[in-house]
């Protein structure tokens, strides 16, 4: 379960892991519970996958599967909003991994 700061709009969110593969960089994760999900939506799956790329780094890849409650439509502007805090987030990580290398060493 992760909890927010006070001035986030959120107060917790859990998710579930679902796949863990090692060996092909892929993680595949659900979010089960909390505030973003609202009256709306029942889930959010994530996948996750890292690829190398030619100049020794790599690329994420994520893919978000939205699950409705009812009829529901996710609009193009919720999914954008999605798409740039979970990018702004992996920006973060990144940042503190590549700062601090011997922890995933």
């Amino acid at each position: 379960m992760h909890l927010f700061y006070a001035a986030s709009p959120f107060k917790y969110l859990k998710h579930r892991i679902d796949v863990l593969d090692k060996e092909n960089l892929i993680c595949k994760y659900t979010m089960i519970e909390g505030d973003p999900l609202g009256d709306r939506l029942e889930s959010i799956g994530y996948e996750v996958k890292f690829e190398a790329t030619s100049d020794g780094g790599c690329l994420c890849k994520m893919t978000s599967n939205y699950n409705t409650i009812g009829e529901f439509d996710v609009k193009e502007e919720e999914l954008k909003e999605g798409r740039e805090s979970t990018i702004a987030i992996y920006k973060v990580v990144e940042s503190y991994l590549l700062e601090n290398p011997q922890v995933y060493a």
